[in-house]
């Protein structure tokens, strides 16, 4: 039976290699410290797998995957310093063990090897996000082999579950391992950041730090997501697989540093596991929590909002239309308008399709063709299956009549949607939509969905919505 000897979470700015920050790395000296110390503890626990979870390997956003390389190699050409190179044995017996037990559990992880490195054009290459790390651990310890992961961009819940899988796994083996996820905080600490400044950043990350550090587990899962997207993270999702692979154990965590010159937020967090403890077993917590949270908000959905589910719901059951609902009030019935129905699962858009203006009879017959549309025709997603039904979320915007203007300066991103349209081509953006916060990002996304050119004349047009949900 193998035991994980602790856990790790650590930053992966490129910088911090003297070999590429040429003397900038002085600017995070701290976290270069905190680094060399995990590394020197993970020389003390002489640990025969190191798994790191990634965000910068192959993303995908409805599964994880794991390399099945023989060999690991890489090197930081990217940034300058090719000359900088890791090549690393990987541990097949435990990376095929993990993806035997996903198998088992149902959990989406797939494999990444030449073929699918070819079918999707992802390099099999380490990336930054696994090499920073390493840097430090290899000037102290090489006797390992390396199990490399990417998380993928799925319900946090399911995460953390996937780290118990990873348990699982090295449970069944006669090693001991240890796990790091990878992952800067806020990308915008600063004006000059990366992604540029938003006051939550500092908020995210005192915060998400704080929790972890006290180990509560169930509070860091209830972070609004608003939060961790406007503060622009990359580590949350690696921390949640670490997290679950703790799942059932005692741990004692401690933030070794925090800073963040650079308008990045670079934590370095050890954790050591402890013995076993059934108080600490959160994955079925956590799944309750989020049911109850659907079901607090289905109960709040308004006549069109029960009326676009109902549609999409019997489409997907039966593959018929609806013709009949009580749902539909009298106004539906009378009024016609341009409607956009959006789905959303877990937090994450499913679907969303719309009209600009009325395209059937009436505003009720308008909801039941958006809504299956947005969930059966999106390009984007594939068509929603019938185990999906029941997780997911829908919001209906009614589109008052479009109005011509003539500058930026009469839209508000919070009241108005946009059309763009140059031609016979034209784009539209709703308001108030999460992670677009200004006029500018508004329209250049408008004009992005339209096909026009930034640069290109186009006309303008503004609307309001009444939106359920």
């Amino acid at each position: 039976m193998g035991f994980i000897l602790g856990t790790y979470l650590l930053p992966h700015p490129p910088i911090i290699m003297k070999e590429i920050g040429k003397g900038e790395e002085k600017k995070i000296q701290n976290t270069a410290e905190a680094m060399k110390e995990v590394a020197r503890d993970i020389k003390d626990k002489k640990p025969a797998a190191i798994i790191l979870i990634t965000p910068h390997g192959p993303l995908f956003s409805d599964a994880a995957v794991i390399s099945v390389k023989p060999e690991l190699a890489g090197n930081m050409g990217k940034f300058g310093a090719a000359h900088v190179k890791f090549t690393k044995e990987n541990h097949l017996d435990l990376t095929n063990k993990i993806l035997q037990f996903a198998r088992l559990r149902d959990f989406p992880c797939g494999m990444v090897n030449q073929d699918m490195a070819k079918d999707y054009d992802v390099s099999l290459e380490l990336d930054h996000g696994t090499m920073v790390p390493l840097y430090f651990i290899d000037q102290e310890y090489i006797h390992y082999k390396l199990v490399h992961i990417t998380y993928g961009l799925l319900p946090r819940e399911d995460l953390y579950a996937f780290g118990r899988i990873l348990q699982e796994a090295i449970d069944d083996i006669e090693e001991n391992v240890v796990i790091i996820a990878s992952g800067d905080l806020s990308h915008r600490l600063t004006k000059d950041a990366p992604a540029g400044f938003h006051p939550s950043g500092k908020i995210f990350d005192e915060r998400f730090l704080s929790l972890l550090e006290k180990g509560d587990i169930e509070e860091i899962f209830a972070l609004e997501r608003k939060l961790s997207e406007e503060a622009g993270e990359c580590g949350l999702r690696a921390a949640d697989i670490m997290l679950g692979a703790c799942d059932g154990y005692e741990i004692d965590v401690k933030v070794l540093s925090y800073e963040g010159p650079f308008g990045v937020g670079y934590g370095v967090v050890k954790i050591a596991v402890g013995e076993k403890c059934g108080e600490r077993q959160f994955h079925e917590r956590l799944v309750i929590k989020r049911n109850e949270q659907l079901q607090a908000i289905r109960s709040k959905e308004d006549a069109y909002v029960r009326l676009a589910r109902e549609a999409l719901e019997k489409y997907v059951r039966e593959g018929t239309q609806l013709k009949a609902s009580q749902n539909v009030m009298e106004e539906m019935l009378e009024k016609k308008a341009g409607v956009f129905v959006s789905i959303k699962k877990h937090g994450e858009l499913r679907g969303c399709i719309g009209t600009i203006s009325s395209t059937t009879a009436n505003l009720a017959q308008e909801i039941i063709r958006n809504a299956i549309q947005a969930g059966t025709a999106d390009p984007r997603f594939y068509p929603v299956e019938e185990e999906e039904l029941e997780l997911l979320v829908y919001s209906v915007d009614v589109l008052m009549e479009p109005e011509t203007i003539q500058s930026l300066e009469d839209l508000d991103v919070k009241r108005y949607g946009v059309i763009v349209s140059s031609g016979e081509k034209s784009g539209l953006l709703l308001p108030n939509l999460e992670g677009v916060d200004t006029v500018e990002e508004q329209v250049r996304i408008a004009l992005q969905k339209a096909g026009i050119r930034i640069n290109e004349g186009y006309n303008l047009q503004r609307f309001e919505v009444l939106r359920h949900h």
